[in-house]
């Protein structure tokens, strides 16, 4: 007997015949239907306030200045009352590293409802599709409209779908360039044409990405571009709450009158209306599970309890609900990988919400010149030095500066300095000590900065004062 394990080929044979498959297909356009809901309500007021949000901070005014403002060419970035430099960049850090772990904090509780509900690219996306609505009709209407030859109808039907998403894109384009050029002149000079040209390219951008995106690529964006719908997946598990349709209950699929008793025809609750693919932003048939495409938006949830309303059925058909729970398990809340996410993102916003508070609101850089040191008529060593006072605060400063780290170390120069709110100024000290007080060639000194009117806001600068070199 041979000790090899016999192999068989299994592989199908080819159909000379048939049609070669497209590695690539073509996108086919989604004709999304309105409807009526709790999470549709839901989501119109998350949009609104995150509308408000981003198109009214921008006007806002503090400190005689906009609220928020990233000054680039000054390098100057004012959040309210508060101005950050360059240097304050690792709060950022901190920052984007707390809205990571929220992000998947929320993730592993509730699935993708940062996607459905507060992502920029559903939220335009959603009102984009509005303005389709009002323009071309339902989805019904819209459907036969593509299919109709080009007519005056079409033609202006068409044509004010297209103005509003431009519209809106230019709306959107001119308030983010507006955070980082100031909103009030950069919307007088664009429309009268002084503005910079980069302003120009900005906006028509941002314009365009808008139109673009919320327009004509949509769910491919979520599909394909973003890569969040790749790895959220990592982090669901079982207790995750993800929008999902209930086959216990609506299996078998099949149409049936109002009051029929479908129970004996052997029916599920579900009708196979399919009016839950039709409400889908990205297309999908919920039916079909778990889906990398759903964006958990519950626009299918809406539209099937809709739908269970009219046939006196009970809702939750498709609902927001748990992998154990649908099979029959019971669904754990709190789990070892959420209370983690939980733990590390609490534990970022101490440490972040620390930094901000114990932020100096002044800053001092010290550059030694390039003169190793010289004498002076006194018959002193001295060194120069050039520094640079940041004043971080949303008022006027004058500080108080002071020097130590040698024995009879005197500081040759201006001692109070006054500093405009935001502003920074720099100056030329000199540092100057006996020669036979120096102990070594290299010597540490501190530079001390202190408020005037508050000894609270201190900052020390470390340097060198270099001499000549000891036998």
């Amino acid at each position: 007997m041979s000790d090899k394990i016999q192999v068989h080929n299994v592989t199908p044979p080819a159909d000379k015949n048939a049609d070669s498959i497209d590695l690539y297909a073509a996108r086919e356009k989604i004709y999304t239907r309105a409807f009526q809901g709790f999470f549709r309500h839901v989501r119109m007021v998350g949009g609104t306030l995150l509308f408000l949000l981003f198109f009214g901070t921008v006007w806002l005014n503090w400190g005689g200045h906009q609220a928020v403002w990233w000054n680039l060419p000054e390098r100057k970035f004012f959040i309210f009352g508060a101005t950050f430099w360059p240097q304050d960049f690792i709060l950022l850090s901190g920052l984007l590293i707390v809205a990571a772990f929220g992000l998947f904090f929320i993730t592993v509780y509730a699935g993708r409802v940062w996607c459905g509900y507060t992502c920029p690219q559903s939220v335009w996306t959603w009102v984009y599709m509005w303005c389709e609505k009002i323009t071309e009709g339902d989805r019904n209407q819209r459907i036969k409209l593509d299919k109709a030859p080009m007519s005056a109808n079409k033609f202006v039907r068409k044509f004010s779908k297209h103005t509003l998403w431009l519209l809106i894109g230019l709306v959107t384009g001119l308030t983010f360039v507006g955070y980082f050029a100031p909103i009030r002149e950069l919307v007088v000079d664009f429309f009268t044409g002084q503005a910079d040209g980069w302003a120009y390219f900005w906006v028509g951008f941002f314009t365009l990405a808008t139109y673009g995106n919320a327009g004509w690529l949509r769910e491919q964006v979520c599909i394909y571009m973003c890569p969040y719908a790749r790895f959220q997946s990592v982090m669901f598990d079982k207790d995750t709450l993800i929008v999902s349709y209930d086959p216990r209950r609506g299996e078998v699929r099949g149409p049936r009158k109002k009051d029929a008793d479908y129970k004996a025809k052997g029916l599920g609750d579900c009708i196979d209306c399919t009016i839950c693919v039709q409400v889908c932003p990205t297309g999908i048939d919920i039916r079909d599970g778990l889906q990398i495409e759903c964006i958990g938006c519950a626009a299918c949830i809406d539209a099937c309890d809709e739908v269970m309303d009219k046939m006196h059925y009970p809702r939750g058909l498709i609902s927001y609900t748990t992998e154990h729970n649908l099979s029959g398990q019971k669904t754990h809340m709190l789990r070892p990988r959420l209370i983690g996410y939980a733990l590390v993102l609490l534990t970022m916003i101490g440490l972040l919400a620390a930094a901000f508070y114990t932020r100096s609101l002044v800053g001092l850089d010290v550059s030694k010149d390039r003169v190793l040191y010289r004498e002076n008529a006194e018959g002193r060593i001295e060194n120069v030095y050039s520094l640079k006072i940041m004043n971080k605060d949303q008022r006027d400063h004058t500080y108080v500066l002071q020097a130590s780290g040698l024995p009879d170390l005197k500081l040759q120069g201006k001692r109070e300095i006054s500093v405009a709110a935001g502003d920074i100024v720099s100056l030329p000290v000199e540092l100057s000590v006996a020669p036979e007080q120096l102990p070594s060639s290299t010597n540490e000194v501190f530079f001390i900065l202190k408020d005037a009117d508050n000894s609270d806001i201190t900052i020390k600068a470390k340097s060198r004062f270099i001499g000549p070199h000891i036998r």
